[in-house]
């Protein structure tokens, strides 16, 4: 039988996108339940819980993810600083793969976890991020850590908490800033948030189970 999952994170596109990666695998790994800003409420045997956006390491809220199941949770992220993969395992995730891995090999991490053993993969990712996948203002330009960073500022956080949040240094989230700012073309930082509310930048809140909407 297929390994059941949740894919969890606040935003739809990236939840959808990560599906889709892992589409051409479904008899290996079937996609129960998406959920946006929702706790799962299937019956699944591994949550995949992606970070964009999101807190992360031992600050991931594991009880809140399995909702009283039995669901192992697999961390699906770039950070792979070899203390914060350590600190999250330690408080009860089962899995920490890195966004460097192929999809095959997220499939065969997510069929390992699902064994029972615990994987932690911290290959680096080289560059802005990888290619596969989805995330808002893609469509413009955007890297994965430039959106990440403008998903950050339209929640609220200033640059040290984005910092901390994304566990990279201060002056990176200066220059993905930079960066951004200039490719959807604002100066201001009220600017930036006006212009991702309108752009998808909003966390969501959504819940899908075997195609279905189930808000």
């Amino acid at each position: 039988m297929p390994v059941r999952i949740a894919i969890v994170n606040d935003y739809e596109i990236v939840v959808a996108g990560v599906a889709a990666l892992l589409a051409p695998f479904e008899d290996r790994v079937q996609v129960v339940e998406l959920d946006s800003g929702q706790q799962v409420v299937s019956d699944v045997d591994v949550i995949l819980y992606d970070t964009f956006g999101q807190i992360q390491g031992d600050g991931v809220d594991l009880e809140q993810l399995v909702h009283g199941g039995d669901a192992k949770v697999a961390i699906f992220t770039w950070n792979v600083q070899p203390d914060l993969v350590q600190r999250a395992i330690a408080r009860g995730a089962r899995g920490y793969l890195s966004k460097a891995l192929t999809a095959e090999e997220i499939v065969m991490g997510l069929e390992a976890i699902h064994r029972g053993e615990v994987v932690t993969d911290m290959r680096p990712l080289p560059g802005e991020g990888p290619d596969e996948g989805d995330w808002p203002g893609r469509e413009l330009g955007l890297t994965q850590r430039e959106s990440e960073v403008l998903a950050l500022i339209t929640q609220g956080l200033t640059n040290q908490e984005i910092a901390d949040r994304a566990y990279i240094s201060i002056n990176s989230v200066k220059t993905y800033i930079r960066t951004a700012y200039r490719k959807i073309g604002v100066q201001r930082r009220a600017q930036a948030v006006s212009w991702g509310m309108d752009h998808g930048f909003r966390p969501d809140r959504r819940r899908i189970i075997n195609g279905v909407d189930a808000y």
